[in-house]
């Protein structure tokens, strides 16, 4: 792919992979559909199937493949027509391609690519659960490959977000802002692990409670493959979509979730006339409209698990209203506060973890603060948070009923009348930590004179060089 001029950087390489991936995995799942079932239709039309243009090493190459892709392939699987029946699964092949290109302009080198996919059977579970370990490691690069790290939460997170919830099959499970799937993947991981999911009644109990929208299209496309990858025949549920787009008081009671499970943008603002949709909150600021809107789309006794800024918790203004209507409406029991490295490098800002369940008002909030290993100055892309670093938090979470939560030197309660009377500021510093000594300020004003007249006296002498120089 490196070698084709039509290719620029890591984003178009992924994207590109990424579709013929989808191709190639669900051409392997309807071969085995129309064994299992009888009457079963592919959603692809014949000619268009992977087995029969790409299957064959020596078929179709050169300008002749390329023709094909740009003139017949893409044009007819964007103009799929879903029938609307239970099963059909063509809507899921036109939202992937509805925005998807071919970045490659070399024919006989798109055959070289399809050739290499060819070698892997996605039947074979064992060459799908290796596929599998490296489509988390092409995820896992995103990070890398300018903004689209924005649809990558570390792995480590989800998972631990996912244990401390604990969704079953039968629950509704949401994530708002779902990127590449990752807590989907963490959370039918966790079912199987945990023996909820043992029959395939139980399979299709969890994939009927799963729900997703993703607004960009490449990590839609990334999603849904991963959901076809995990076994996930009708991956129609990620929806293409902005989730902010419908008014707030539009979601009816019909559409509440047992669980919310997500990692919403932060730091962004949407678009002009998004914020009418929320009146009482109005704001252009994605964390705090998404926020309003899980509160929202919680059943009574809901839970969820959010990934937030620190600047959620002190900010101000809407901020301050957001924070006191979902201490009302929720209890937020928990708050566990990562350090600034652990989204690097796509984000060092402070991040935190938010647990709460909907129906009852916040009588205590527990904050845990989670530190770097010892040993290590922070988080990084060669030495990201792994899954047993945050052991310690786990073991004193209290198991499900959160019973016996003791202070410790990185964990204490706070009262909601403490919060209220801080005006809904969150942001509380551990209590139990020795703040620095930066010494006396007097002492540090007159350092910090003295070496702004330092400054100056270097910045006169360097003038003087230039200038002497300049003049022979």
């Amino acid at each position: 792919m490196r070698q084709d001029v039509g290719v620029d950087g890591d984003a178009q390489r992924i994207s590109q992979l990424c579709w013929m991936f989808f191709l190639k995995i669900i051409d392997d799942q309807d071969q085995e559909l129309e064994l299992t079932y009888d009457g079963y239709r592919s959603p692809i039309p014949s000619k268009l199937q992977w087995r029969n243009w790409a299957a064959d090493p020596e078929g179709i190459t050169g300008q002749a493949l390329l023709n094909f892709i740009n003139d017949e392939l893409f044009p007819a699987l964007k103009d799929l027509r879903p029938t609307g029946k239970p099963g059909d699964r063509r809507r899921v092949v036109r939202d992937v391609f509805e925005d998807a290109y071919n970045y490659m302009k070399s024919g006989h080198l798109i055959r070289q690519v399809v050739n290499k996919i060819n070698e892997i059977d996605f039947n074979n579970l064992d060459e799908r659960r290796h596929f599998g370990e490296f489509y988390e490691q092409l995820l896992n690069d995103l990070q890398s490959a300018g903004n689209a790290g924005e649809y990558y939460t570390p792995r480590a997170v989800t998972a631990f977000m996912v244990d401390r919830i604990d969704p079953h099959p039968g629950e509704t499970l949401f994530d708002p802002a779902c990127g590449t799937g990752g807590f989907l993947t963490c959370a039918i991981r966790h079912m199987e692990q945990q023996n909820y999911v043992r029959t395939p009644k139980q399979r299709e109990k969890m994939a009927a409670g799963l729900r997703a929208v993703e607004k960009k299209q490449l990590p839609h496309m990334l999603c849904v493959t991963n959901m076809l990858l995990h076994g996930i025949e009708d991956p129609s549920f990620v929806r293409h979509d902005n989730t902010l787009a419908r008014p707030l008081i539009s979601w009816g009671k019909d559409e509440r979730v047992d669980i919310v499970l997500t990692n919403p943008p932060f730091g962004g603002r949407e678009e002009d006339g998004i914020e009418d949709n929320f009146p009482t909150f109005r704001t252009k600021e994605t964390a705090d409209l998404f926020l309003a809107l899980i509160v929202r789309l919680l059943k009574p006794g809901g839970r969820a698990a959010v990934v937030l800024p620190d600047g959620t918790l002190f900010g101000e203004g809407i901020k301050t209203r957001l924070k006191e209507h979902l201490i009302e409406e929720c209890n937020l029991h928990t708050i566990v506060r990562l350090p600034n490295s652990v989204f690097k490098p796509y984000a060092s800002i402070g991040t935190n973890l938010l647990f709460f369940e909907k129906g009852a008002p916040t009588k205590d909030t527990w904050f845990y603060e989670h530190r770097v290993p010892e040993g290590q100055k922070a988080y990084s892309m060669t030495k990201p948070i792994r899954l047993e670093d945050l052991q310690g938090c786990i073991d004193w979470w209290g198991g499900k009923e959160r019973k016996g939560r003791k202070e410790t030197p990185q964990a204490w309660r706070v009262t909601a009348a403490d919060v209220k009377a801080r005006g809904y500021n969150l942001d509380i510093k551990n209590p139990h930590t020795v703040a620095d000594d930066h010494g006396d300020p007097e002492a540090l004003l007159a350092d910090l004179t003295a070496a702004e007249a330092e400054t100056a006296r270097l910045r006169d002498q360097l003038k003087a060089i230039l200038a002497e120089a300049l003049a022979r």
